[in-house]
């Protein structure tokens, strides 16, 4: 059998049925992470730079016509 670790205390994770702060170990490591996450130490990524210069400036969008708000 796979046993989890806590992403941030390395601990074993008890499975999900036994434990209410799963995926973490304990509460106390679920309220570090959430604290790291309303602190932004944590971030999604943007798109690519490249992927953000091949679209259309919303006003040219093809989809629009001329007088759309």
């Amino acid at each position: 059998m796979n046993v989890r670790e806590c992403s941030i205390c390395r601990k074993p994770v008890a499975p999900r049925a036994e434990n209410p702060a799963f995926p973490f170990c304990s509460k106390r490591c679920r309220m570090v992470d959430l604290g790291r996450w309303l602190g932004e130490e944590y971030r999604v990524p943007d798109r690519q730079v490249d992927e953000q210069e091949d679209e259309l400036p919303s006003d040219q969008h093809p989809d629009r016509t001329p007088g759309d708000a």
